[in-house]
């Protein structure tokens, strides 16, 4: 009998102490060399392949490093630069300035390129750069880091496996640059530049190449289908290839897996996690012959631990079913979980118990391909220890409060409901705030400056006192209402500068949750976070907000928002509990947040922000899943908000997801303001409001506040037009893309005051017009 191997997908990048984010933010500051960055970058891997090989990894990624995101690695491979970041395909591979200027925009030495535009990663909180194309997009090979970073692997004497974004990914994840097209017109040319790749890693000795397709567990059509086959029939007639894997993970693969069984590849990889689906889609059709199961049973999506018995009996059916030649696997790339939890000495020692990074998850795809190979009793103790975490972790009472349970039951559908229509209360809410036609604000946070987060430092450290820490944050309060008065802004905000993360922030305040130090996840190029650990039920102890949001407004005659954080957000971007549905987890939250909602009204905050920007990233990836979820999503917001009066505006954001598909519930959501991203697709969201249309009043984002370069009044000004066109002047508001706190005050506060001043040229063109 063959024996099973042990195969990873992808592994975390950043470095355990965040070395990648320094090094590379200290590269865009003229701090450090490339050479430092580029020296930095290969340290990393190495690390990182010499942990998998120490961990029992028979077949270790490469490729899956990035200095930025895969998805731009993928662009620069196949030279789909954009003409206006002025490459010359003919130069060679594309070059750093270039490939940051696609990810950042650019705007130095008389150059002032725009950013590509950034969407989210299915349904995950990892942004990737969107390829745009065209009908006469040009490919060509443009980039040797697959071929470099394997004989980088070489030279230690590490074989691993290159992988790859497969080309009817990068296609169906790209978007139409000019005009819509079908892309797949583009389909043969691109597999042109795989051919060749995989030409180059066959001479280099590639045994395998991981190709990564995950557009296959989207609903996909006979036309799309039809592609694949023809691509990977290309592919598998290349001579000298490495074996190809194909991979899928997030969900089931559908409709796809009869086609899949007909490519000529090697290997199938299937999430057996979040897709068990493709365990029956395995019973019902069968394995295809000659090929080998890659079975993704090791969660790369959460921190608990793998029910290893469990696994096992997966594993075992999987075996009878595929055949002996079976591959045990991580789901997905580990990119999404934290690297190791040993670097958590302040975590609580029971929960800890009940957790698994990605340093865990090698052993635990090590150890389940050992029993394998060699009987359970081969890995007898690991199976005790794995058995008891999850019998305390089950029986806890730790997870699970009467009172939150209690408030669940009570819950009635009048409590999801404004008391009035939108129409009155936009009446009542334009009487009491008095605003001009399209009013100015921003998304709520101002820069983290060094001072801040030094303040933070400080107090964690015993350095200053908690008076000392609130005096500093009060102080840095008014600097920004100050500023944000003297920019001329109709609406303030406080600039959060007591907050660490608009997720983290209310988690310390809520039961049920816990905290780490050191458990980074990317986001997106170097901005990374710490998801909480929502591990119980879930409530709120004290107000959270309530007394810097009277402190900002008694500092300003104009009107101050109160900004909390949406259910489903804090849902989406925590490591959730698995032992309960997701629903109940998110109702839970929004009483917490109701809570606030009802005292931030009783201090006299005209206007509360419940901010939803993962309300579009949480919908399922099959579409016959979408609507039991959106039913309870926009539930969990309405809970939140609707407690307030008419009066009161709640308003909400939204930003990096496609939303064209759920505009509809969007408007059942029933927010008084929608301030949703729109300045990097260069408003595309006007053709969902012009199919759908949107009643209430929307401020749709004039400027890309991830890019460090400063928008023009005119740019601005033309993009408003725009939305003008479409949607009454009366409904729009005038703001950022989203908050501000990664960017600098040199790039704020310019951008800012041209935008106040874009907010002003409309209302000049448009009052006199009897608009």
């Amino acid at each position: 009998m063959p024996k099973a191997r042990s195969n990873v997908s992808g592994f975390p990048r950043i470095g355990p102490q965040r070395e990648l984010k320094m090094a590379t933010e200290a590269y865009w500051a003229g701090q450090r060399p490339l050479d430092q960055l580029l020296e930095t970058a290969s340290g990393l891997r190495a690390d990182n392949w010499k942990l998998q090989r120490a961990a029992g990894i028979d077949l270790i990624p490469s490729n899956d490093f990035s200095l930025y995101d895969q998805m731009l690695d993928m662009i620069a491979l196949v030279g789909a630069v954009p003409e206006r970041y002025g490459w010359d395909a003919s130069s060679g591979d594309v070059d750093r300035d270039t490939y940051f200027a696609m990810a950042r925009g650019r705007q130095e030495g008389g150059v002032d390129v725009t950013a590509m535009e950034m969407t989210k990663w299915f349904d995950s909180n990892y942004h990737y750069i969107v390829p745009e194309l065209r009908k006469d997009t040009q490919f060509s090979f443009s980039s040797r880091k697959p071929l470099d970073e394997y004989e980088e692997a070489k030279a230690l004497g590490i074989e691993t496996k290159p992988v790859l974004i497969g080309p009817l990914s990068f296609l169906l994840l790209g978007k139409a640059a000019e005009g819509e097209f079908d892309r797949l017109q583009l389909l043969d040319s691109l597999v042109e530049v795989y051919a060749r790749v995989l030409e180059e890693l066959g001479r280099a000795g590639a045994e395998w190449v991981q190709i990564d397709e995950p557009v296959l567990v989207e609903d996909r059509t006979p036309a799309e289908l039809e592609a694949l086959e023809r691509a990977y029939r290309r592919l598998g007639e290349v001579e000298g290839r490495p074996k190809i894997l194909l991979n899928t993970y997030f969900d089931h693969v559908g409709e796809a897996f009869p086609v899949l069984a007909k490519l000529p590849v090697e290997g199938i990889g299937l999430d057996i996690v979040r897709g068990e689906q493709n365990l029956d889609l395995i019973r019902r059709h069968g394995w295809p012959q000659g090929k080998t199961l890659f079975a993704g049973v090791v969660s790369g999506r959460n921190v608990w631990i793998n029910d290893l018995e469990r696994s096992l009996g997966l594993l075992g059916e999987l075996r009878t079913l595929a055949g002996d030649d079976l591959v045990v696997s991580t789901s997905c790339s580990l990119l999404h979980c934290p690297i190791d939890k040993r670097n958590e000495p302040n975590l609580d020692d029971e929960v800890l118990s009940w957790m698994s990074f990605a340093v865990q998850k090698l052993d635990e795809v090590a150890a389940l391909t050992k029993a394998l190979n060699e009987g359970e009793q081969a890995i007898a103790q690991a199976l005790d220890s794995n058995r008891k975490a999850l019998d305390d972790r089950s029986t806890s009472e730790r997870t699970r409060n009467p009172a939150v349970r209690e408030r669940m039951a009570n819950i009635s559908d009048a409590d999801a409901r404004r008391q009035s229509a939108f129409p009155q209360r936009r009446d009542a809410q334009h009487h009491r705030l008095g605003l001009p036609l399209f009013p100015t604000t921003t998304i709520g946070s101002f820069p983290q400056t060094q001072e801040i987060r030094q303040a933070r430092a400080r107090l964690r450290k015993g350095q200053i006192d908690e008076q000392q820490y609130l005096g500093l944050m009060r102080g840095e309060i008014e600097r920004v209402i100050r500023l944000q008065e003297d920019i001329g802004l109709d609406v303030l905000v406080h600039g959060e500068p007591e907050r660490n993360d608009m997720v983290q922030y209310f988690a310390e305040q809520m039961d049920g949750y816990v905290f780490t130090d050191n458990a980074w996840v990317q986001s997106y190029g170097s901005r990374y976070v710490r998801p909480p650990i929502l591990f119980g039920d879930v409530s709120r102890r004290n107000a959270m907000t309530v007394e810097w949001a009277k402190y900002a407004q008694s500092l300003s005659e104009r009107p101050v928002k109160g900004m909390l954080t949406g259910p489903v957000t804090m849902l989406m971007w925590s490591f959730v509990r698995d032992d309960q549905p997701r629903s109940e987890t998110c109702r839970q939250l929004s009483l917490a947040i109701r809570e606030e909602v009802s005292d931030l009204e009783a201090a006299d905050v005209e206007i509360i922000q419940v901010d939803e920007p993962a309300i579009r990233e949480g919908l399922p990836l099959r579409s016959d899943r979408w609507n039991e979820y959106l039913d309870w999503a926009v539930e969990s917001f309405r809970l939140s908000t609707c407690s307030v009066r008419d009066d009161t505006q709640i308003q909400t954001h939204m930003c990096y997801s496609e939303f064209g598909d759920i505009m509809k519930q969007i408007q059942e959501m029933d927010a008084d303001v929608l301030l949703i991203e729109a300045a990097r697709s260069r408003m595309e969201l006007l053709e969902d409001w012009k199919r759908t249309g949107y009643e209430n009043e929307i401020g749709p984002g004039l400027y890309d506040i991830h890019s460090p370069r400063i928008p023009s009044t005119e740019e601005m000004a033309e993009l408003l037009r725009l939305a003008a066109q479409v949607l009454e002047p009366e409904q729009l508001w005038v703001d950022p893309d989203c908050g501000l706190k990664t960017r600098r005050y040199e790039e704020v506060e310019p951008s800012l005051r041209n935008m106040v001043e874009a907010a002003r040229q409309l209302r000049e063109e448009l009052v006199p017009a009897g608009r």
